[in-house]
C-alpha cells in the first residue's frame, strides 16, 4: 500500500480539533522519525513558525530525529526498573537507549520498539505481556474502581453492561440535577496528586460562560509519575468506566468536546479505548460528545494539567501562569475539566450507589478509596484500592507479602517519587492526606516504591533528583536550576563540609519550594528534605567520602 504524501496527512488532521500532536505521530510513523523537511511541511500546514515547532518537537523525548529512530530501543530506567537489572539489559540491546519510568513496575523491565511494548529481565527473555489485573481485594469492606473489573470480557460493551455499566450515565441524562450535590457528598476528590473536590471543579465549568465557544472534557491519563501504574490497568481492563465518566462530566457541564491525552508509553492502549468509545457511539451512549484520543510523546510535566493543555494545544508544554485556571480558560481558552482516569472512573459508580456508600469505604472520617500503585521490594507488587486512612505496613505485610525474603522496609516513597520518601517509625502511618502532610509528604497519585534493607538511600535520591533534573521544562530558574544542583550534591559534588552541605541542599530546596512555577519544583526537594530527616548517617558517610 502507498504510503501517505505529506499533502494528504496535512489534510487528514489539520481541520481536526488540538491536530499537532496526531499530525507528528503520522510524519513519525510513516517515515520512522521526523525529518527537518517532515517538520518544516507540518508547520507550513498548521500554519505556525517552524522554530517554534522546531523547538516543541526536540522537547519529547519519543519523537526521533535520526533516520530509523522509532524501531531503535527504549529501555526504562526508573527506580524499580534499576534495581531489577537495567543496566544490563540495556547493555544487550543494540542500539539501546534510556527512558523515564514506563509505568511497567509491576512487571519490569519495559523495553519501548517502535509501537510494541516487551518486558522482561534479559534480552532473551523479553516478551510482550498484557497489563495484569488486579490481585483480588483482601480487604474487608470493597471496592469502588475495581470493584468489577475483574468480571469476564469487562474492556467489553456487553460485559460492561452486565455489572450496571452505563446505567447511571442514563440516569443523568434524564436528569442532572443531583450528579453535583451527591459527587460533593461523596468527597471525591482528584486522585491524580492535588486532590481538588470533584463537584466544585464541575460545577465552576457548569457555571462558566464559554464565550462563544465550546466547554471540554480533558482525561489526564499522562501517568508519568515514577512508580504509578494504575490508569494503565483501568483503561485497558476497564476502558468503558472512563468513557462513561467523562459523558457524565460532559452531561453535567455542558462540554461537547472531550479528549483523553494518553501518555506515549502505553500504545497497547490505544486501540482498547479507541474500541470502547467507537462502540459507545454506535450504542447512542455519547449523544453529541466528541471524544477523542490524543497520544503524547513523552513529557513528565504534561502531567501538569496546564502543560496538558498547552501540549494539547500545539504550543511549548510549559506550565501556564495562574489564574486564571483552566475551569474558566482551559483548552482553546474556554472552561475546561481536566480529572485523571481513577477520579472519573468513580464517578459512575458512587452515582449508582450513592455518596453514603462511598464515604463508608473509607477509614474513620475519611472518605472513600485510593488506588495504590506498590512495587520495589515488596513480594506481591500490582495495584490495589485500599479504603484512604489503611495504615502503610498493613498494606506492604498483609496485602502485598510484605518485603522479599531475608529483609526489611528500610524506606518506601509516596506520590511515586515526588512525596519524597518515609522510614523509621514513620513507616507506621496511614495513607491519607493529613497524616501524610504531617510528615512533610502526601499521597499524590497514589504510587509507593518499596526499598529494602540493602539499597543505598542515597543512590536512590541521586536516581530521583537526576530524574526531576531531566524532566525540569526549564521554564522556571529555580526548577531548572535547583534540580541539577540537588542532583550534582547527591552525586559528589558540593561542599565538603557536612554543615555546609546540609544547609545548602535545605536552601536549595526553600528556594524551590517557595519560587517554582509548578509542581516538580515544589515537589522534588522533599527527596532531599526527606533523605536528610530519614538517614543523617548516610549522607555523613556521603559527604566524607567525597571529601
Amino acid at each position: 500500500m502507498p504510503q501517505p504524501t505529506d499533502a494528504e496527512l496535512i489534510a487528514t488532521w489539520a481541520s481536526q480539533p488540538a491536530p499537532l500532536l496526531p499530525l507528528l505521530h503520522a510524519f513519525h510513523d510513516r517515515d520512522g522519525y521526523l525529518s527537518d523537511d517532515a517538520i518544516r511541511a507540518v508547520a507550513k500546514g498548521l500554519k505556525m513558525p517552524a522554530a517554534d515547532l522546531f523547538g516543541t518537537v526536540t522537547f519529547y523525548h519519543h519523537f526521533a530525529r535520526t533516520p530509523g529512530g522509532l524501531d531503535q530501543p527504549r529501555v526504562c530506567d526508573g527506580p524499580v526498573c534499576r534495581m531489577r537489572g537495567y543496566d544490563g539489559l540495556h547493555a544487550a540491546l543494540t542500539d539501546a537507549s534510556p527512558m523515564p519510568c514506563a509505568g511497567r513496575c509491576d512487571g519490569p523491565i519495559p523495553v519501548l520498539t517502535g509501537h510494541t511494548v516487551r518486558v522482561g529481565t534479559s534480552a532473551g527473555a523479553l516478551q510482550e505481556v498484557p497489563t495484569p489485573l488486579p490481585p483480588a481485594y483482601p480487604g474487608k469492606g470493597s471496592e469502588c474502581v475495581f470493584a468489577s473489573i475483574r468480571e469476564p470480557d469487562r474492556a467489553t460493551l456487553d460485559g460492561y453492561r452486565r455489572t450496571g455499566g452505563y446505567v447511571a450515565l442514563e440516569t443523568v441524562r434524564a436528569d442532572a440535577s443531583g450528579v453535583l450535590g451527591t459527587l460533593e457528598q461523596s468527597g471525591l476528590a482528584g486522585r491524580g496528586g492535588a486532590g481538588f473536590p470533584t463537584a466544585r471543579k464541575w460545577r465552576a465549568v457548569a457555571e462558566a460562560d464559554a464565550r462563544g465557544g465550546h466547554k471540554t472534557i480533558v482525561c489526564n491519563a499522562d501517568e508519568g509519575e515514577p512508580g504509578c501504574f494504575k490508569d494503565r490497568a483501568l483503561m485497558d481492563h476497564d476502558p468503558h468506566a472512563l468513557v462513561e465518566g467523562m459523558t457524565i462530566a460532559a452531561l453535567v457541564t455542558g462540554a461537547s468536546v472531550g479528549f483523553i491525552y494518553l501518555r506515549y508509553e502505553y500504545p497497547q492502549t490505544v486501540p482498547i479505548l479507541q474500541k470502547a468509545i467507537d462502540d459507545a457511539k454506535n450504542a447512542g451512549l455519547l449523544e453529541g460528545f466528541d471524544l477523542m484520543i490524543r497520544r503524547g510523546a513523552g513529557a513528565y510535566v504534561c502531567g501538569e494539567e496546564t502543560s496538558l493543555l498547552n501540549s494539547l494545544e500545539g504550543k511549548h508544554p510549559f506550565p501556564r501562569n495562574r489564574p486564571p485556571y483552566p475551569v474558566t480558560h482551559g483548552y482553546d481558552d474556554r472552561p475546561t475539566v481536566v480529572n485523571n482516569v481513577e477520579t472519573l472512573c468513580a464517578v459512575a459508580p458512587i452515582l449508582r450507589n450513592g455518596a453514603q456508600w462511598y464515604r463508608d469505604l473509607g477509614l474513620g472520617e475519611h472518605a472513600g478509596t485510593k488506588v495504590i500503585s506498590l512495587s520495589g521490594d515488596v513480594t506481591r507488587p500490582g495495584n490495589y484500592e485500599v479504603p484512604i486512612g489503611l495504615p502503610l505496613m498493613e498494606l506492604v505485610d498483609d496485602w502485598a507479602g510484605g518485603p522479599l525474603p531475608g529483609r526489611t522496609v528500610q524506606a518506601a516513597t509516596m506520590a511515586g517519587l515526588s512525596g519524597g520518601f518515609v522510614a523509621g517509625d514513620d513507616l507506621s502511618i496511614t495513607l491519607d492526606e493529613p497524616a501524610l502532610r504531617a510528615k512533610g509528604s502526601f499521597l499524590g497519585a497514589g504510587g509507593i516504591m518499596v526499598f529494602d534493607d540493602s539499597r543505598d538511600m542515597v543512590d536512590v535520591s541521586h536516581q530521583a533528583m537526576s530524574f526531576f533534573a531531566h524532566e525540569s521544562c526549564g521554564k522556571c530558574f529555580p526548577c531548572r536550576i535547583g534540580t541539577q544542583r540537588l542532583a550534582e550534591r547527591l552525586g559528589g559534588q558540593g561542599p565538603s563540609a557536612l554543615p555546609v552541605w546540609n544547609q545548602e541542599v535545605l536552601d536549595i530546596g526553600s528556594a524551590m519550594k517557595a519560587t517554582s512555577a509548578c509542581g516538580l519544583g515544589t515537589a522534588a526537594p522533599l527527596i532531599t528534605d526527606s533523605l536528610l530527616r530519614y538517614f543523617p548517617e548516610r549522607v555523613q558517610q556521603h559527604v566524607e567520602k567525597n571529601r
